[in-house]
């Protein structure tokens, strides 16, 4: 029923579709960008710097996570950061959410790596409460900073 596996290239229009249907999910579907050639680029360059995890129901495409390695330098180990972990509706509630954390938690072990991290909307309730039931520890003390656009633009040239 339940197929878990690498993507592929040839999955790179699935993986932006995936993309939108979050971000509309998640009330930004203008944030959502991303191209194809974006997916090619980073996850399946000769130095790809994100991995997908493609879930299938049934031969069906149900769902992906998209993932990469992050570094503790307190603990010296990498670990894995969830970018997105998103089942479609007509799929979820048959574990498949389930299943993408627990393949990633088990790649962690194996790898000997020390976390697995992500973040959550504060609104997103469900998401918060499943995320919970699984063991996930939400660190409300830490907040998320972020610098884009302008911004981003403006910080980087800034002179010492």
């Amino acid at each position: 029923m339940l197929n878990l596996r690498p993507a592929a290239p040839a999955d790179a229009p699935l993986i932006v579709h995936y993309i939108r249907e979050l971000a509309e999910y998640e009330r930004e579907p203008e944030a959502a960008v991303a191209t194809e050639a974006d997916i090619l680029r980073h996850a399946f360059s000769d130095h790809p710097l994100v991995k997908v995890t493609m879930a299938e129901w049934d031969g069906q495409p149900a769902g992906f996570a998209l993932w990469f390695l992050n570094f503790s330098t307190w603990e010296g180990k990498p670990g894995i950061y969830l970018e997105d972990l998103f089942v479609r509706p007509a799929f979820r509630g048959k574990g498949i959410g389930k299943a993408l954390l627990q393949h990633l938690a088990a790649l962690a072990v194996q790898e000997g790596w020390t976390r697995f991290v992500w973040q959550v909307l504060d609104w997103n309730t469900p998401a918060i409460e499943f995320y919970e039931a699984h063991g996930a520890r939400i660190m409300r003390s830490w907040l998320t900073c972020r610098v884009e656009g302008e911004a981003l633009d403006r910080l980087a040239r800034t002179t010492v």
